[in-house]
């Protein structure tokens, strides 16, 4: 993802994470790995978007921290799915793999900032 695409908006930006990977992984191979990678890496990147929400929501400090922390756990997460899958051959998914495990890896490293500073 370029820079100047990137949404200000946490919020925004996790969910654009999120809906950026649904439409990669309808590009990939159908292989037996890919099935049981692919099924993963959908589950944890929606869950960086969804346990931002419940961050942004939350009703006490040591709940947020909570959910900031499953925020860069999913990402992490979605990081090594994404590394793991079978792009394929084309240029194409293998740039947008590398592009949306670049933006796994900034995504940790805001929340884990966003952890620091909070704890």
């Amino acid at each position: 993802m370029k820079d100047d695409a990137k949404p200000r908006d946490l919020e925004d930006r996790t969910f654009r994470f999120a809906e950026l990977v649904r439409g990669f992984v309808k590009q990939l191979p159908r292989t037996i790995s890919n099935t049981e990678d692919v099924r993963q890496l959908v589950r944890s990147s929606g869950s960086v978007a969804a346990n931002w929400i419940e961050a942004d929501e939350a009703l006490s400090r040591k709940d947020f921290l909570m959910r900031v922390k499953i925020c860069r756990k999913e990402a992490k997460e979605s990081r090594l799915f994404l590394r793991l899958v079978d792009a394929g051959l084309t240029k194409t998914t293998l740039g947008t793999r590398d592009e949306l495990a670049a933006e796994a890896r900034e995504l940790t490293l805001i929340f884990s900032s966003i952890i620091s500073k909070s704890e």
